[in-house]
């Protein structure tokens, strides 16, 4: 939101093409060559790559670019709808949302990688119905630019007052920009906060029960990655084990980023100590879509699966044990002492019957 007295609601975002998995959750997704329904609350326009040397029929834009260099593309924007467009052009960088998808920073935020690299030949386009307008667009890297990947998108906009709902309502409509940095290329991922929690029968020690293994993805490189993965958690000296199964993946993390994963492992025996393993196996993609798996990362943690129904069982056993040799280690020293006390007796009457005798 820009100010108090006015309010912004972005309730309709869109892709062109075929990039559903490109942009934003919030951002509907439009195929190549649909129309858009010109219902309240839909776009009235489209959005596609324009066909040049990069290539056509592109579904994002994507660039490999030594510090320092240039590069120049363009969108093409389309009016599908009955009234003239007054559409906003600008370029923001990109995030990862907790859904998972790609986000942009809102025109109120500073960008300092797409968003501040690339720049459209102008901030507004007015479009006739039926006419479409091709939008040129330059990136500039600077010469001290870090080498790696970086995301983003280049975004038309349409705000418009809602009178019924007292807020302006902002429509978008972009596509994904990918870009590469060249220089040295330093992909990572690290297992950070791993934990692992056991959900244990009390009366039954054998009975097999839950373990929650939670742990954060977190991208150290430069480089955009996401993961295979794998969680098992086994009982002492790595008897018992157990795998989670298929674990779904991370979604595509920017430098920086991370992701918390929570991954239920079911049939774990109440057997003491537990280990809990989570391993990453990295994936890094190339400029052509050609996906290399990266060396494994693999981080261990340990909690307790106390049988405790089991445990207090061998205390009581214990206790009735040592409780019955004191009993019996007593009523020993007891007859002991009676069979002394008698012995003393006898003796004393012994001694005094023969004084009796000798007088």
């Amino acid at each position: 939101m820009h100010a108090s007295t006015t309010h912004r609601k972005t309730i309709v975002t869109a892709l062109a093409r075929t990039v559903a998995a490109a942009l934003l959750a919030t951002f509907a997704v439009t195929g190549p060559g649909a129309t858009p329904a010109l219902a309240e609350g839909d776009v009235a326009w489209t959005v596609r790559t324009a066909s040049n040397s990069y290539g056509a029929d592109r579904s994002s834009f994507s660039y490999a670019v030594n510090p320092g260099g240039r590069a120049q593309d363009a969108m093409v924007v389309a009016n599908r709808g009955n009234a003239p467009l007054d559409l906003a052009v600008y370029t923001a960088d990109g995030y990862t949302t907790g859904t998972g998808q790609l986000d942009l920073l809102t025109r109120d935020k500073k960008s300092v990688g797409i968003g501040a690299w690339f720049h459209a030949d102008r901030e507004r386009v007015a479009i006739q119905p039926g006419q479409t307008v091709e939008i040129p667009f330059t990136v500039a890297v600077p010469d001290n630019a870090t080498p790696g990947d970086y995301a983003g998108g280049i975004v038309t906009s349409l705000t418009q007052p809602d009178a019924a709902q007292g807020v302006n309502v902002e429509r978008r409509l972009g596509i994904r920009i990918k870009l590469r940095v060249s220089g040295a290329l330093k992909p990572g991922l690290a297992i950070e906060d791993l934990h692992v929690d056991y959900s244990g029968s009390f009366w039954n020690p054998f009975a097999k029960r839950d373990a929650t293994v939670t742990y954060r993805i977190h991208n150290t490189g430069n480089a955009i990655l996401t993961a295979k993965q794998a969680v098992s958690v086994s009982g002492p000296f790595g008897w018992l084990r157990n795998d989670a199964g298929e674990v779904k993946s991370p979604p595509d993390l920017l430098p920086g980023e991370s992701w918390k994963m929570t991954v239920p492992v079911h049939g774990v025996a109440t057997s003491g100590r537990l280990a809990a393993t989570a391993t990453l196996t990295p994936l890094l993609t190339d400029a052509s879509g050609s996906t290399t798996s990266l060396k494994q990362v693999q981080v261990s943690a340990h909690s307790w699966a106390i049988p405790w129904a089991l445990l207090l069982l061998i205390l009581i056993l214990v206790a009735a044990v040592v409780g019955a040799y004191f009993l019996i280690r007593r009523g020993r020293a007891q007859r002991k002492l009676r069979e002394d006390t008698r012995v003393r007796k006898a003796v004393e009457q012994a001694l005094r019957d023969k004084e009796t005798q000798s007088s």
